[in-house]
């Protein structure tokens, strides 16, 4: 378990809700991975993101799908790809990732608190 922290400590890390655009194969990652673009609504608009989500989810079945992600981390270069935001997911029994979903129809860009 990790140390605790304070509420503010929490509030500093940005999670919004965004609906995946696009999503296509990343064949230059490392480990399977998807490229995902994410629409955040006005405010934060789409962002780029790489996920190694290729065990549980296809490429169909990803676009429209609402997730949740941090999107003020800094950017990071992923091969070819610049990571804009973490798309955040639970590991399964074998550590595959499984999104963190929405499960209402949630505003685009709306914060985690």
């Amino acid at each position: 378990m990790t140390p605790t922290i304070a509420f503010d400590d929490f509030m500093k890390v940005d999670i919004r809700v965004g609906r995946i655009v696009k999503a296509e194969p990343f064949p230059e990652a490392r480990k399977p991975a998807f490229k995902l673009q994410i629409d955040f609504g006005p405010e934060i608009g789409v962002k780029k993101s790489s996920a190694q989500i290729t065990r549980h989810y296809t490429l169909e079945e990803l676009e429209g799908r609402k997730v949740a992600a941090v999107v003020n981390f800094p950017p990071r270069q992923i091969g070819p790809v610049k990571s804009e935001v973490l798309t955040l997911g639970f590991p399964d029994a074998d550590g595959e990732v499984v999104l963190v979903g929405v499960d209402r129809d949630l505003p685009l860009g709306g914060r985690l608190f």
